[in-house]
């Protein structure tokens, strides 16, 4: 295996966080700034249904680009049908998007990506809009060498395309890569796919889908990554 010179980020859930009691409270600002009759845990719930098909829909093959902004407004708009509630799903929408914008990074994260930054580039692949991705990017302690969003490509990983346009930002090539995130299908398998080394970022302790591809290394926070790109390289 080649040696490891580019490390390349997921952002949210690997360098930043994106918790159930973070969007709890995104919920919640909903609720009382449209003044709706219902709870936080209600709207989750029905939100995550649109939530989840526009997930599943904007994967297929051949589907149009659709922005986190617009799916998510069409999330809230069929939750608030389902609640039989009248508020304003763009709104809604938007105060998601400025809420992620104000997401921490995980307190591993600064000194991890110090100490990675002094020996190799570093790169984030985020399926983001721009409006959300860009304020947590300016508050990463180190120079990235490339930040790619599925806004600016126009599609979603684990499309190749934003793999691709990583490496060629870079000048690298994909052997010499590590890529580290949260999820296997977006993340393990689209690294994969274009012949990165791929590490799955396993926070939460969640079991592995069989189905899908087996990363080349688990971590559960970014400081066992130092160690482990010098045994994978």
């Amino acid at each position: 295996m080649s040696a490891i010179t580019t490390v390349i980020f997921d952002m949210f859930n690997t360098i930043a966080q994106d918790g159930t009691d973070l969007w709890r409270q995104t919920f919640s600002a909903i609720i009382e700034e449209q003044e709706l009759d219902t709870t936080p845990e209600a709207l989750r719930h029905a939100w995550d249904y649109g939530a989840g098909n526009f997930r599943d829909r904007r994967t297929a093959p051949g589907a149009p680009f659709i922005s986190y902004l617009d799916g998510w407004a069409h999330a809230f708009a069929e939750a608030f049908i389902e609640l039989n509630l009248t508020g304003d799903a763009m709104a809604a929408s938007q105060r998601s998007i400025d809420d992620l914008g104000t997401r921490p990074l995980f307190p591993d994260s600064v000194e991890a990506l110090s100490i990675l930054g002094q020996s190799r580039r570093l790169a984030v692949i985020s399926n983001a809009d721009d409006a959300y991705l860009n304020p947590v990017v300016a508050r990463v302690p180190v120079s990235l060498g490339a930040v790619i969003s599925s806004e600016a490509l126009r599609c979603y990983k684990p499309d190749r395309r934003l793999f691709d346009a990583a490496v060629g930002q870079l000048g690298v090539q994909p052997a010499e890569c590590a890529y580290v995130g949260d999820r296997q299908f977006e993340d393990v398998m689209g690294s994969r796919s274009v012949g990165m080394t791929a590490i799955w970022i396993n926070r939460f302790d969640r079991p592995a889908d069989s189905d899908l591809p087996t990363p080349d290394a688990e971590i559960r926070d970014l400081l066992e990554l130092p160690d482990v790109l010098d045994k994978l390289g």
